[in-house]
């Protein structure tokens, strides 16, 4: 056998192996498109992907929403703190990440020391002071403590992600731009910025996806059904006493995740590179 042969016949293997990955991991999913169009009694009764007897009902119960607001009404709620989220997120934490990896300043390691504490710091452990504190400031029942922190940089696992990055850039470019007569915020700008973008783009999918199918954020400070985002609204749809359509939870479910999926692939091959780009430094 060929050293030629042997590699189309390692090739096919691997990409057999893949190809039988990719269906066990997609197969939930596609599962659950089709169990949207089941009812209860197929639900519990079959594990096929493909339904017996089609039903929209899912899809038309679940649009009515509650109360006279439709689940676009939850979706937009979401959107209202989930993009403003981003921003902040993406602009604070390219500014504090370019503070740490290119200025020295006093107490820079302890403060740098502070900033990696925080990434071990549980979340739940946070919940009770923070509450405390935005009550004692008015904030509660609004999208502001969800949406503040991350304006001053407190989402330090997108901090420190970028510092990573900002290493992996050579100097001299900042350099030849102070030069030319570049201040600190048009290097930033024009030279940092643009070498940063597909690690950026990583922050802000991440960002989306993480508060999208934020859970406890909006349950703690928001205490206005009226405001509820759409997972609050899809737990508050599955009533454990009377039952419920899991048709309806699943479609819901699925119409949900259209935003998230069109994002994510709208900006893939941005985020593949930001992704690969962590593992070379030059």
């Amino acid at each position: 056998m060929g050293k030629q042969q042997k590699q189309r016949i390692n090739t096919f293997l691997r990409y057999l192996l893949l190809i039988g990955l990719g269906i066990i991991m997609i197969y939930p999913l596609c599962w659950m498109v089709g169990a949207s169009f089941k009812t209860n009694a197929e639900l519990f009764s079959s594990a096929s992907i493909f339904p017996l007897e089609p039903t929209l009902d899912g899809y038309r119960n679940g649009y009515k929403g509650y109360e006279g607001m439709t689940l676009l009404h939850f979706m937009g709620n979401t959107y209202k703190f989930v993009l403003p989220k981003v921003i902040v997120t993406v602009i604070s934490a390219t500014i504090t990440a370019y503070g740490f990896a290119r200025f020295q300043f006093v107490g820079k390691k302890f403060f740098f020391a502070v900033l990696l504490s925080t990434l071990f710091l549980p979340q739940v452990v946070l919940n009770a002071p923070q509450y405390i504190l935005f009550n004692e400031i008015g904030w509660l029942n609004s999208y502001l403590p969800i949406v503040v922190p991350s304006m001053l940089a407190g989402d330090t696992f997108f901090v420190y992600m970028l510092i990573q990055f900002l290493r992996g850039i050579p100097r001299e470019l900042e350099e030849a731009a102070e030069i030319d007569g570049c201040n600190v915020v048009q290097r930033l700008w024009y030279v940092i910025v643009p070498m940063l973008k597909p690690s950026i783009v990583s922050c802000a999918l991440f960002q989306f996806m993480w508060a999208s199918n934020d859970f406890m954020g909006p349950l703690i400070y928001i205490n206005s059904v009226r405001k509820y985002p759409v997972s609050i609204f899809l737990r508050m749809s599955m009533d454990t006493e009377t039952g419920f359509d899991w048709n309806r939870i699943l479609a819901m479910s699925l119409i949900a995740m259209i935003p998230s999926l069109f994002v994510f692939f709208l900006a893939q091959d941005s985020f593949v590179d930001g992704i690969s780009a962590g593992g070379v430094k030059g």
